[in-house]
């Protein structure tokens, strides 16, 4: 593929996230509009959020690749590592207009608010469970890694129970899903692997067809409003980016939450003595160190003025959510600080907005409002075994993720 840079002096998005502060401020500094690299191929980001508000409810900006002109000339082919962020086959995600809104509202008929309540003791239950794992590995004053034995387990055990996914078949979905999202991943191995997760969940909406159970995948299968029901390639397509989505956001809610107060042990103590409620934590970690950096990829369908900028048709958009989240006209000349106390605070982005909004917002808050008071609670001397300096993000350009989250579970 012909790495191509038609503009001049394009920032470079680090591939391998080396200095991910460092990136977001120089997004926050420069221009609402930006023009970026993303591994040899060009696009805008937006990094303010009414700006970004503004493009996510405009129909001129697509989600069909085959809007792009860089797919369409051939200039970006498969052989691109994030073309699977990309075109991930159809789904919710990957249309618009009315067919997104078909395959939308039967995927929210089915993540009901009864579903939702029924998770609780669910999530409450695989907390309890994965905070024995905690202590035990951490018995005796080891250092444990936080985000192998607590935040990258529990989302995906929720997902699952969600979906109807066999507990068995955690440890491969969840190396599936590591190795799609690694940039050190080759991407004939990454395309294997997206082989691989098509035919996992195909024979599973397979079988719940043919044996349907109460989870969230006989319900897409099931859904219907009076019109024509997902088709198998449909409801296989919204199961695996729900899943993708349900738990690598999740991973990042909690350990970013975890090191942002451990690092604000005086806003850790307001909230344990009651006087911040555990809600506010969460979504001041959404605005400030959002789980997604960087979300993959709108396409205009023609020419789009903005700013003084114009964004030609065929061309790609990025929306840096981690840069907009620090926007000072939104959130004020702090916007760099984390303050469980910002009024603000909820007014972010990390879950998108219009049309695309994210149908697991709900679920990830759930999640985090159940995961944090229980992992403080449980240990009241929690606190990190390395500088917070030298815990590294992954070579993961969209997903805020760490390598690791070494910490001493004390007394």
């Amino acid at each position: 593929m012909t790495q191509v840079c038609p503009h001049a002096q394009p920032l470079v998005i680090d591939p391998m996230v080396a200095d991910l502060a460092g990136e977001t401020a120089t997004l926050v500094a420069g221009d609402s509009i930006t023009r970026i690299e993303l591994l040899g191929v060009p696009a805008w980001t937006i990094t303010r959020h009414a700006l970004a508000r503004q493009l996510l409810t405009d129909s001129r900006l697509v989600k069909d690749i085959n809007a792009w002109s860089l797919w369409q000339t051939g200039v970006v082919t498969r052989q691109w590592p994030l073309i699977g962020m990309i075109d991930a086959g159809r789904s919710m995600f990957t249309v618009d207009g009315p067919e997104h809104r078909r395959l939308r509202i039967k995927t929210t008929q089915a993540l009901t608010k009864r579903r939702l309540d029924a998770l609780r003791p669910v999530i409450e239950r695989l907390t309890a469970e994965l905070l024995d794992d905690l202590a035990a590995a951490g018995r005796d004053g080891a250092v444990v890694d936080l985000k192998s034995v607590f935040a990258y387990p529990l989302p995906m055990r929720v997902v699952s129970e969600l979906m109807g996914v066999d507990r068995a078949d955690h440890p491969m979905l969840l190396t599936w899903y590591k190795a799609f999202f690694s940039l050190l991943t080759p991407q004939d191995e990454r395309l294997q692997v997206i082989d691989e997760l098509d035919a996992y969940f195909t024979e599973m909406v397979r079988r719940k067809t043919a044996h349907p159970g109460d989870d969230l995948t006989t319900a897409l299968i099931q859904a219907s409003d009076g019109g024509a029901p997902l088709t198998e390639e449909e409801v296989v397509g919204n199961l695996k980016a729900l899943v993708a989505a349900g738990h690598e956001t999740t991973i990042g809610l909690i350990l970013n939450s975890v090191r942002a107060l451990l690092a604000n042990p005086d806003q850790l103590a307001a909230i344990r003595c009651g006087d911040v409620e555990w809600d506010a934590a969460v979504e001041e970690t959404l605005r400030w160190d959002s789980p997604v950096t960087h979300l993959l990829m709108r396409f205009a369908t023609e020419p789009i003025i903005l700013d003084g900028v114009t964004i030609e048709k065929g061309d790609g958009v990025v929306m840096s959510y981690r840069a907009i989240g620090r926007d000072r006209a939104q959130h004020g000349p702090s916007a760099d600080d984390f303050d469980i106390t910002r009024p603000t605070a909820n007014r972010h982005l990390a879950f998108g907005y219009g049309p695309h909004v994210c149908p697991g917002a709900a679920l990830a808050r759930l999640e985090g409002g159940i995961a944090l008071p229980a992992l403080f609670t449980r240990f009241p001397g929690l606190r990190l075994a390395a500088p917070n300096e030298v815990i590294r993000n992954l070579p993961v350009l969209t997903q805020n993720d760490l390598e690791a989250f070494p910490v001493l579970l004390g007394r």
